[in-house]
């Protein structure tokens, strides 16, 4: 495959040309200025001139930027891209609750963008770590807020510690009948 070049006044048409010249596909690249990093960003799109204005595009890449990232922090924060299961309700169940933390996350980080100084930066790969590691003392706290009591701990690990297992009881009968030798009639 090679790629053919046509720069015009505003555009670059771009054709996609395999080994004997044919071109398979053409596509125009659309430099859009990025004002506060004095640059342009290039797109590569086969979408209509006529209908999808340069702004447009830059547009429409940004959002599936933000998507792309989104998913590759549920895959990696989240651990979305590995499941210990194939019951479709479980990873169904783990996919509702890797997007609600996802959204508890964000809603956060934009309470924490509010309250910080103007020039600190929260990267969101760095943020969704931070997260992730003080997850436990976020639910605490909302649970305080919200007036949810949670169970005394030590109580109950000392309860559930000395319970005799429900099956142990039937396992020591089977095991006792077992060994007992049969009578022969």
């Amino acid at each position: 495959m090679y790629l053919g070049i046509d720069v015009h006044k505003r555009y670059a048409q771009v054709a996609v040309m395999d080994e004997a010249g044919k071109i398979v596909e053409e596509v125009r690249v659309v430099g859009v200025r990025d004002e506060n990093a004095d640059d342009y960003h290039l797109y590569v799109t086969n979408l209509p001139r006529e209908e999808f204005l340069p702004a447009d595009l830059a547009t429409m890449y940004r959002c599936r930027w933000e998507v792309e990232t989104l998913f590759c922090e549920l895959k990696t924060q989240y651990e979305l891209d590995e499941f210990d299961t194939r019951n479709p309700v479980v990873v169904e169940i783990l996919l509702y609750a890797a997007s609600l933390s996802l959204l508890v996350s964000r809603e956060l980080l934009d309470l924490v963008t509010e309250q910080a100084d103007d020039e600190i930066v929260f990267p969101p790969e760095r943020w969704a770590a931070t997260f992730r590691s003080h997850v436990q003392l976020v639910l605490h706290e909302l649970g305080e807020y919200l007036g949810y009591s949670p169970p005394p701990l030590l109580e109950r690990l000392i309860e559930d510690a000395q319970k005799i297992h429900q099956q142990r009881p039937i396992l020591q009968e089977t095991l006792a009948t077992a060994t007992q030798p049969r009578c022969e009639s």
